[in-house]
């Protein structure tokens, strides 16, 4: 995998995503939570568990198109 923008942020995204799985459990973290991070920077609402599924979600999104894009590459 290379260093890309798109890589480095789909990692961001995987270790704010497990930072909240941890918040579920009841960890907590100085400075601004992962669950306001990931709610202000996707747009997202609801509960720490119901914004862990929407991210869930959305991370599989972004492989799923990742994975398009790297089949266009190899055609």
């Amino acid at each position: 995998m290379l260093i890309t923008e798109e890589n480095i942020n789909r990692a961001r995204l995987l270790t704010l995503r497990t930072a909240l799985k941890l918040e579920v459990l009841g960890l907590k973290r100085g400075g601004r939570s992962a669950y306001v991070i990931l709610k202000d920077e996707l747009g997202l609402k609801g509960s720490r568990e119901s914004v862990l599924q929407q991210v869930e979600r959305y991370l599989e999104m972004v492989e799923e198109q990742s994975m398009l894009i790297d089949q266009g590459l190899s055609e």
